[in-house]
């Protein structure tokens, strides 16, 4: 494993080592913290799994930072594949440090750390570019004043033209996605302990409560945050429960009647169907022998042999602009078949 690009720097002495107070925002499970030996670091991490890795490691995080004394040493920015949250990261960052508090920003190319690079320059001047293994690290000092643009780069949650609130910078954040509205549509009567595996900000759950009198409880199980907090602002229905959870390792406190499913298909800027795959792999674990498996997924996206091989039953409900709906029953039990759950 290629050890990060700022253990490089500070053993070679390009990066001056960072002491003190030290914030890291949106840091990796696996991310190399240790490497600033003498640091009081905070990490802010709301994907459950990096935040659990994290936390198994012995590092102080939380999901969210708040109320935080501002006069932090130094920050480490690890980007992800939202500019949106990325610059509200490294803006929340530099609002937090003290003048002259170093600022660094690390993330691969795919993940556009390049756009990243040139909207910092605009507005600050920085002090090097670290290049190395197909990303870059960059760093720069905080001045005395800050520049009235940074601003413009703090995200919030809004509320969108059908009412709904969404997460700035995560999945849909604009409107319902069409393969939510599609299975919302095509979903058949459910009754029952009901799942939703990566419940986003709601949008499913809320309307298919609102729908059908047959569920009795309806759990939402979504790793982001940010977006679960954004589901508990749009769904009041009492049958809900909410959990910020990995979906592909959670654990019900009882079987589920029935899950419903618009898996996660991105690793970055990539398509990985693995993702989806996880999730088929998971419902069978959570299900009831009974219980029945409805799932959205883009029409090009593999999951036909995964959900033979995972489920005695099944079916194609329909396919409409695009997207393929799924019905499967009868889980075939397996263990160890499911693996850590990842960004959308």
């Amino acid at each position: 494993m290629t050890p990060d690009r700022w253990t490089l720097a500070l053993e070679n002495g390009a990066l001056a080592p960072a002491g003190g107070r030290l914030l890291a925002l949106m840091p990796r499970g696996e991310a190399d913290l240790a490497a600033f030996a003498g640091a009081d670091i905070t990490a802010v991490q709301g994907f459950r799994p990096d935040h659990d890795r994290l936390q198994s490691r012995g590092f102080d995080v939380v999901p969210e930072l708040e109320d935080a004394a501002p006069g932090f040493d130094a920050a480490l920015v690890q980007i992800v594949k939202s500019r949106v949250r990325t610059l509200a990261a490294v803006a929340e960052a530099l609002s937090l440090l003290k003048p002259g508090g170093l600022l660094m920003v690390d993330g691969a190319k795919e993940e556009g750390i390049e756009a990243i690079l040139k909207a910092v320059r605009a507005l600050l001047p920085v002090d090097e570019v670290y290049s190395k293994a197909h990303g870059k690290l960059f760093w720069l000092h905080r001045p005395e004043e800050l520049p009235g643009e940074l601003a413009e780069w703090i995200a919030l949650p809004e509320t969108i033209a059908a009412g709904y609130v969404t997460a700035p910078g995560g999945f849909s954040a604009d409107a319902p996605d069409r393969g939510s509205e599609i299975l919302v549509a095509l979903a058949p009567a459910l009754k029952g302990r009901v799942a939703d595996l990566g419940a986003g900000w709601g949008y499913v759950a809320g309307e298919v409560l609102a729908e059908q009198e047959g569920i009795e409880y309806l759990d939402l199980i979504e790793a982001d945050h940010a977006m679960l907090e954004a589901a508990r602002a749009n769904v009041d229905d009492p049958r809900a429960a909410f959990h910020w959870a990995d979906a592909t390792r959670f654990e019900p406190s009882e079987p589920y009647d029935a899950i419903l499913c618009n898996p996660p298909f991105h690793t970055g800027r990539r398509a990985d169907p693995d993702l989806g795959r996880a999730f088929i792999a998971a419902a069978t674990r959570m299900l009831s022998p009974s219980g029945k498996f409805i799932m959205v997924a883009n029409r090009h996206l593999p999951y036909e042999a995964a959900l033979k091989e995972a489920f005695a039953t099944g079916r194609q409900i329909g396919e409409l602009e695009g997207y393929k709906l799924y019905e499967a029953s009868k889980p075939r039990r397996a263990s160890g078949r499911t693996s850590g759950g990842r960004k959308r």
